[in-house]
């Protein structure tokens, strides 16, 4: 399985961007897919999740900024992130789970947003 992203970059604060993440290869009943984060010299956090019924789940600082959504049929997971802020600035990566519990990451994309 692999996950490729794509959609990130630089951004003034205040700015919107848009991330993709398309899976591919022998992908079996997905349970959910989902964007995680990762700062310079923090750990890996949740940013948002949606499980293949399209239930979501988000960080408390994204709520209300970010939106997640997903097209069941190409395997694609997207991330909207609107009104963004300094403190977004991190690694993306995306993340696919399986109902059989396998677990994949992608390679990151970079977002960057100055103030």
């Amino acid at each position: 399985v692999q996950l490729v992203e794509s959609g990130g970059g630089l951004v003034q604060a205040g700015g919107s961007l848009r991330l993709s993440c398309a899976a591919s290869g022998s992908i079996f009943s997905i349970s959910y897919m989902g964007w995680y984060r990762q700062a310079p010299g923090k750990q890996r956090d949740l940013v948002a999740t949606i499980t293949s019924g399209g239930s979501t789940n988000y960080a408390d600082s994204v709520k209300g900024r970010f939106t997640i959504s997903r097209d069941n049929a190409k395997n694609t997971v997207y991330l909207q992130m609107n009104i963004l802020k300094p403190e977004d600035t991190a690694v993306y990566y995306c993340r696919l789970v399986t109902f059989n519990s396998y677990r994949y990451w992608g390679q990151g994309t970079q977002v960057t947003v100055s103030s």
